[in-house]
């Protein structure tokens, strides 16, 4: 015991002591939790790193809340200034979707004056009689209205993808028709801008039944406008509601116009650049097109190249700024009285017509962008070798060792031209083969004549017969069918029934060796993994393209490029475009009341190059589309004709072709076309015989990729004759013991999952012995699987002719069935 004055001593624990992990409980440690434990002590890497990039969380706050203000008033001012003073007119678009429901009196009702605009021009859009300007005192706006038929469907495409609004006109029993079904699939997949339903009529409904009729109207529009806002049009007070919703409505963005300065003509004039030898004057030669309209999109740059829809690519000399048409007075006195408000505008809007025009910029030939769309081919530039001295001496060997008699004293000169008679009789030998080609062409004829006489013959027959126990509507729908448009779809059904049934199978053929015959074609160990050279024997038509190192990076450089620009004419302006060297017929196609639109293109889209397409079936039409076969694509502001090829959409260095459409899966079309930056919709259209363009097929634009590798596939199938436990002996896949050992390192494989090779050949006929991973069935196949790489063929055409309306046809039929009935 210590004693009572002396204090006891605490323990201190020394270096030794036990120390125990925590317990993890699960839990991280918080923010607060470091900087307690700190205390605030930072680490000097800290200082350099963490402290320099980021950011302390009321710092993050305010950016993100700056981010969005700055967002919010960026789209507020795109907003307010579509339609204002400073920005171009709202271009409303009123298309009909119903054969009865007339768009014609949607507009004259918008002209009233008990609506509250001022209509100024008339005829405002150049080519378009039904076409004027509006304006709105009371909510400072201004509009351009057009009115487009859908019997003329390029003309509709073109007008909605400048189009600010579209206005569609509803029948106000049945909504649309069939026919607006098909044209609202083709603006659906083209990007439809934002839009309005209008539906006339309500008036003459019934009071009691308006409410019903309006509801089950509604019901019929969700299917394709599920969030869209009915207006009924029957009077001027629903004309001021419409106004004020398109003036005030969301815009939606679309990507393709967005990037790109766009307009639509206004004026358009023609001066000829002089006259050409043999025509009238210079009508049908080249000339200067002054084109004149409010800048949309993007600014218009004067070195920039333009296109003109449905006619090509063109250059531009200088822009110029006329006087505005369709000014928007913004200083009218608020106590002025509603009587005056017209009164004071409509002198505010007479335009001095004797006002100097200002020129904008004039192009400098030197900046200006070359129209050059395919690259310089040298036919010389190829690989050429000059044979070594080895194969100079063998060939000399060899010339010498052939022995070949000739007359005392001949020459060595002269005995190269004295034809041997080993050559003389393959000679005697083709000409023979020829001889009997020519008399079987001969007897061919002969047969044909008997055989169409006969079926004359029995046409006749079947004619009378029918004259006498079927007249009227079934002998004139006889008259209007098409037997060899018949035909060939019978031809072109049977073909996709049987590659459907059985896929690329193909019969090896009898009077041809196989290795002559499938020579370009070659085995794959491995569809996914086996290597493919891409730049192995390229087709002569990849000299004339133009090819990215990174298509993706180099889009993103253009396009940032573009959005950083600050030269031209800005959206909004209205300007005189000098368009040099265009053709007398985009004149008389303005003459003819097709609406002119241009677009200012990106730099390298004039040139060509592989394009790929992904696309979807449309269900509207179910007619077999082979691979090569002509179509119409509308790709973005272009329309043109090409044939492309079909394949698989993976992800995979290799693509299997597809020899049909398929409706039941995406597909990849690639063809040569001029190079064109995503996003941009697609539409694909086959023409018929008549003129009428069928909807095949909608889509978008996938890339710009002439290394992309397509290959086609075929299959030589072979039946197993004897069956042992792995061996089988399989005949019917080759005739001859050479097409065996030509194509034996090729890997076989069974419908039933078996895979093998073959082993050797046996006999002289065709029948060889395989080896197999397991025990063959008797109902089993053998296939061999042989591919090629295949390329789309050069068919662009930029010229598209007009198509033919197709409803009318069915219509007059359908008006023929009732008459009979």
């Amino acid at each position: 015991m210590a004693a009572d004055g002396e204090k006891q001593q605490g323990h201190r624990a020394g270096i030794y002591k036990q120390k125990n992990k925590v317990h993890k409980h699960g839990k991280h440690r918080t923010k607060g939790d470091i900087e307690r434990e700190n205390k605030g002590r930072v680490s000097v890497t800290a200082l350099t790193k963490k402290q320099r990039k980021e950011l302390k969380k009321m710092d993050r706050r305010h950016k993100a809340n700056q981010l969005r203000r700055n967002k919010k008033d960026m789209i507020l001012t795109e907003k307010r200034r579509l339609g204002s003073r400073d920005g171009p007119p709202h271009l409303v678009v009123v298309v009909s979707l119903h054969a009865g429901a007339d768009a014609g009196a949607v507009t004259k009702l918008l002209r009233e004056e008990g609506s509250g605009g001022i209509v100024q021009q008339e005829g405002c859009i150049s080519g378009v009689s039904d076409s004027f300007g509006l304006i709105l005192p009371r909510f400072k706006l201004r509009f351009t209205f057009l009115s487009q038929s859908t019997a003329d469907m390029h003309s509709l495409l073109d007008v909605a993808k400048i189009a600010d609004t579209l206005v569609f006109v509803m029948d106000s029993a049945e909504g649309w028709d069939s026919y607006g079904e098909y044209c609202l699939s083709c603006l659906f997949a083209q990007g439809l801008p934002s839009h309005a339903l209008v539906c006339q009529g309500m008036s003459d409904v019934p009071v009691k039944k308006r409410v019903e009729s309006r509801r089950a109207l509604s019901k019929i529009a969700e299917v394709r406008f599920p969030d869209a806002r009915l207006f009924p049009l029957d009077s001027e007070q629903d004309a001021t509601l419409l106004l004020r919703h398109l003036g005030s409505q969301r815009q939606r963005k679309l990507g393709f116009r967005s990037r790109r300065s766009h307009l639509i003509a206004q004026n358009v004039t023609f001066s000829p650049n002089g006259p050409v030898e043999g025509t009238d004057s210079g009508r049908t030669g080249l000339g200067t097109l002054c084109v004149s309209g409010y800048v949309r999109g993007h600014l218009l740059g004067v070195h920039r190249l333009v296109h003109i829809s449905g006619h090509g690519d063109f250059q531009l000399s200088q822009i110029d700024a006329p006087s505005d048409p369709l000014p928007l007075n913004l200083t009218t006195p608020r106590t002025a009285k509603p009587g005056k408000i017209q009164e004071v505008e409509m002198q505010v809007f007479c335009l001095d017509l004797n006002a100097p025009v200002r020129v904008l910029m004039k192009a400098d030939p030197s900046l200006r962008e070359s129209l050059q769309s395919e690259a310089e081919v040298d036919p010389m530039d190829g690989e050429q070798t000059w044979p070594t001295e080895a194969e100079l001496l063998e060939a000399e060997d060899a010339r010498k060792s052939k022995t070949m008699k000739v007359p005392k004293g001949t020459s060595d000169y002269q005995a190269t031209w004295i034809v041997d008679d080993n050559e003389e009789e393959v000679d005697d030998l083709d000409g023979e083969s020829s001889d009997d080609d020519d008399d079987s062409m001969m007897d061919e004829p002969m047969d044909k004549d008997d055989e169409e006489n006969d079926s004359q013959e029995e046409e006749e027959e079947e004619e009378e017969v029918c004259s006498t126990e079927r007249a009227g509507a079934d002998h004139r729908y006889d008259e209007n069918m098409d037997q060899a448009g018949e035909e060939e779809g019978l031809k072109l059904y049977r073909e996709a029934r049987s590659h459907e049934m059985f896929p690329d199978e193909v019969d090896t053929p009898l009077d041809i060796p196989a290795r002559t015959r499938f020579q370009r074609y070659r085995g794959l160990k491995s569809f996914r993994t086996s290597p493919w050279d891409p730049m192995e024997n390229l087709p002569h038509n990849y000299s004339r393209i133009f090819q990215f190192q990174s298509f993706e990076r180099t889009r993103r450089r253009i396009l940032a490029e573009a959005a950083a620009e600050d030269e031209g004419a800005l959206s909004g302006w209205y300007v005189t475009l000098h368009i040099i060297n265009v053709p007398f017929s985009v004149m008389e196609s303005v003459q003819s009341g097709k609406p002119l639109v241009l677009v200012s293109l990106l730099p390298h889209e004039q040139k060509m190059s592989v394009m790929h397409v992904l696309v979807q079936r449309h269900p509207i039409n179910t007619e077999p589309i082979k691979s090569k076969e002509e179509l119409v694509f509308h790709c973005g502001f272009r329309r043109f004709r090409a044939s492309p090829i079909f394949s698989q959409h993976t992800s995979a260095d290799k693509h299997k072709m597809e020899r049909f459409l398929r409706p039941d899966a995406p597909t990849v079309v690639s063809l040569y076309a001029p190079i064109t930056f995503p996003p941009a919709g697609v539409l694909l259209f086959k023409q018929r015989k008549d003129g009428v363009q069928d909807l095949v097929a909608t889509g978008s634009l996938l890339s710009c990729d002439p290394q992309r590798v397509v290959l086609k596939r075929i299959v030589l199938s072979g039946h197993p004759f004897k069956i042992n436990r792995r061996s089988a002996v399989v005949r019917y896949m080759f005739f001859n013991r050479e097409d065996i050992m030509w194509f034996k390192p090729v890997e076989l494989r069974t419908k039933w999952g078996r895979r093998g090779h073959i082993k050797e050949a046996l006999g002289t006929h065709g029948h060889m012995k395989c080896v197999f991973d397991n025990q063959l069935r008797s109902q089993d196949t053998v296939l061999m699987n042989l591919y090629k790489r295949v390329y789309p063929h050069w068919t662009y055409d930029p010229y598209v002719p007009s198509p033919s309306p197709w409803f009318k046809s069915e219509v007059t039929v359908d008006l023929e069935d009732l008459e009979m009935e």
